[in-house]
Formats: structure tokens, C-alpha cells, sequence
């Protein structure tokens, strides 16, 4: 693969690539290949425009059994400080939306609150999908809004609803997953919603599907903005 404006050969552009999918930072990176650190980090910040990129103008609405969830990225939660989850902290809020055996979609959002959950939800979630939750105010009345198959689980008691079997087991997971890898990047608080949907992109693939499918995203993201040609 040759990129525009690239200064290296297609074979190094190659193994940067490579590294990349295989979810290997730049420091090592640059050691493992003998490639300058500036220059993988210039290809790695690409990467993860075009991937962006990608997942903004990919994702339809979603269709099907669906979770949604809040969580939230930053500082440790302040000791004395009311608030669950991160609320009442410095903590970034994110709401995330899962389909089950399809995508997961992310928003940074300013608040959990229901003015400002509720839209999104609208906006990403077909009426006739069902709709599993926790019990967080913000999702109060989304029957009244049509999503007469809301269901919702108590976490203070249980991770499944005895009755209905509702969970949001899978977007937790994400949650889980996007936290780890965050940390191995020192929380990348820098570009942090560039790496919020590198999480989506990367969530329970294979590094030789990412590799494939990267390359394809690279084609159309630079034929969509040939200003970068």
C-alpha cells in the first residue's frame, strides 16, 4: 500500500500497518521495526482519522435487541465525593449503544442526563427494537417515546432481571475492554475521541479482519478527501 505524501517505502507502510492492527504502541513499534518514532506516530494518527472517519459514516440505525449504557473515562473517583459511577466527579461521560451480534456505537457526551441521553437513543435506535438498561433516571420514559419494549435491570441487586433475563452484559464489556486498552495508552487522554472509536473499530475482531479491512478504509477515506492527496 502506498499513501500519499508517504516518505517511505510501501514495505515499511506495510509493517506499520501491521503493528498497528495488532494493537502494538508506537515506542514499540519503533523499536520493533527501526522505523523513526515520529514517523509511526504520524501513520498511527492517520489511522486513527480514517477510522474515525469511517465509523461516523458507517453506522445505520440499529435494529434488534440493543443495550445502552453510560460510563466514564478520566481520574479515579474522588473518595467523599457523593455521585454514582463517576457522576459528581471529573470523570468525561460517554454513553455507549450495543446491537447485539453487530456494533457498538460511542458518543462523548456532557452529561448522562435524560435531555441529553434520550435524543441519541432516538436518533441510533429503531422503535422496534428492544431496549435493555440499567435503572439511571436518564432513560425514564422512553416508552412514552415510543420504545414500548424497554426493560431495564436493577444493578443494585442483580446483573440479570430474574423475570425478563434483560442484561447489559455486552456493552459492559465493551466498557471493560476500552478501559484496559485505554490504560495501556496512559488513558490517551490526547485524541480521545479518536481512540473512543478505535475501541468500537477494534471490539472482538481478529488483528488479520482489522489488517483487511484498515487497508479498504485507508482507499476510501483519502478518495473522499483528495485534498490530502
Amino acid at each position: 500500500m502506498v499513501l500519499p505524501y508517504a516518505k517511505i517505502s510501501a514495505h515499511k507502510i506495510r509493517k506499520i500497518l501491521r503493528h498497528f492492527c495488532v494493537d502494538v504502541d508506537a515506542t514499540k513499534t519503533a523499536d520493533l521495526t527501526g522505523i523513526n518514532r515520529n514517523t509511526i506516530n504520524r501513520h498511527f494518527l492517520l489511522f486513527r482519522k480514517a477510522i474515525y472517519w469511517h465509523r461516523s459514516n458507517e453506522l445505520q440505525r440499529l435494529i434488534g435487541t440493543i443495550e445502552c449504557d453510560e460510563s466514564y473515562f478520566g481520574p479515579k473517583r474522588q473518595r467523599g465525593v457523593p455521585g454514582k459511577r463517576g457522576r459528581g466527579t471529573s470523570k468525561q461521560p460517554v454513553f455507549g449503544i450495543f446491537e447485539r451480534g453487530g456494533s457498538v456505537y460511542t458518543e462523548i457526551v456532557p452529561d448522562c442526563k435524560q435531555k441529553t441521553l434520550r435524543p441519541i437513543i432516538l436518533g441510533r435506535v429503531d422503535p422496534q427494537s428492544i431496549v435493555a438498561t440499567d435503572r439511571w433516571r436518564g432513560y425514564d420514559g422512553l416508552v412514552d417515546v415510543g420504545y414500548d419494549k424497554h426493560i431495564r435491570v436493577n444493578h443494585s441487586k442483580t446483573f440479570v432481571n430474574g423475570k425478563t433475563k434483560a442484561h447489559i452484559n455486552g456493552i459492559e464489556s465493551f466498557w471493560s475492554f476500552t478501559k484496559r486498552r485505554l490504560a495501556k495508552f496512559n488513558g490517551s487522554k490526547v485524541n480521545f475521541y479518536l481512540h473512543l472509536k478505535e475501541c468500537e473499530w477494534r471490539w472482538n475482531r481478529d488483528s488479520v479482519t482489522l489488517e483487511e479491512e484498515l487497508r479498504r478504509i485507508l482507499l476510501r477515506y483519502f478518495k473522499s478527501k483528495p485534498f490530502l492527496v
